[in-house]
């Protein structure tokens, strides 16, 4: 085969360019490399901001756990009990042997009873007074006088059944306070169809509150979601109140706006300790109608954790 000299420099030159263009291209990849090493190295893995979906709990210490492993009553360091005909006309009446630790479980249990009210005094004009019967007795349980906390991650997992007239709760209000003015946070409840995030504070008029709420259907959650176990949290910092279920997250609530208006405390979420209470209601004001409803009705929860930043 015959060369050309034309066809040897343009040969020669053509290797250049191309060894030119695998040299920017390295260079290229190389500060990209760099710059990648770079923000990596300055990030502060450390510190959580509050856009995280979830802070890492790595940051935080468990600081009380109730596993519910020793069988019988709640743990009286732990819990201490409502009794009676307490709020919202509810229908059932509180009394300590519907809530026990069974299995590892805590279950409350609503039952349908029927037993003369000790309350019972036609002359006094108050819905708990004009009963003369009781026909549903449930438990409510709550840290009262033994523990509260301000801020942190609080963790229950639990199992509700989402059944007419029921209303199961998971939620806190402020030590010592009156409602709503010591504030309200409900991590889980349940009535009508529906799952309910929220957090209240004090209004203009006394008992009256200001409802921050989400509501999730159950039928959106899938058939069978109230067979299983779930797990609730609530991650309370001093700017805002998130609440999830299943990492879902439900309602996030800021804090720069939960202002009370009337009473003494300003922010119930920045001055208050809250204490926990888990409790099973039955019908009342928000509850709906149970009468076709099974029972004993069982809320199960397995534990409640709650971790602080230390």
């Amino acid at each position: 085969m015959q060369v050309f000299n034309s066809d040897i420099n343009n040969h020669n030159g053509a290797k250049v360019v191309t060894t030119i263009k695998n040299l920017l291209y390295l260079l290229l990849f190389q500060l990209f490399i760099f710059l990648l090493l770079a923000c990596t190295a300055n990030k502060d893995e450390g510190a959580p901001t509050i856009d995280d979906p979830l802070i890492d709990e790595k940051e935080y210490t468990l600081v009380w756990a109730e596993e519910f492993d020793i069988d019988g009553p709640p743990n009286p360091d732990n819990w201490s009990f409502e009794e009676g005909f307490v709020r919202n006309q509810e229908l059932q009446w509180y009394q300590k042997q519907n809530a026990f630790v069974e299995n590892g479980l805590l279950v409350i249990e609503g039952r349908r009873d029927t037993f003369p009210n000790p309350q019972y005094d036609p002359e006094k004009g108050h819905w708990r007074n004009r009963r003369e019967f009781v026909h549903y007795s449930s438990s409510s349980i709550r840290t009262d006088g033994n523990h509260a906390w301000r801020y942190g991650i609080f963790e229950i997992r639990a199992k509700i059944i989402t059944e007419p007239g029921l209303w199961p709760a998971i939620w806190t209000v402020g030590e010592g306070h009156e409602w709503p003015q010591g504030g309200e946070i409900d991590i889980m409840e349940f009535y009508k169809g529906q799952i309910l995030a929220n957090a209240a504070w004090a209004g203009t008029q006394r008992w009256q509150a200001v409802w921050d709420s989400y509501k999730l259907p159950v039928s959106e959650l899938g058939e069978g979601w109230s067979d299983e176990f779930h797990i609730w949290k609530m991650e309370w910092t001093h700017d805002f109140i998130k609440i999830y279920v299943d990492d879902r997250l439900l309602n996030t609530v800021p804090l720069g706006g939960t202002i009370n208006k009337r009473g003494t405390i300003v922010n119930p979420f920045r001055e208050t300790q809250q204490v926990l209470i888990l409790n099973l209601a039955i019908g009342g004001q928000s509850g709906g109608d149970p009468s076709n409803t099974e029972f004993p009705s069982r809320y199960e929860v397995d534990y409640v954790r709650v971790y602080q930043l230390q």
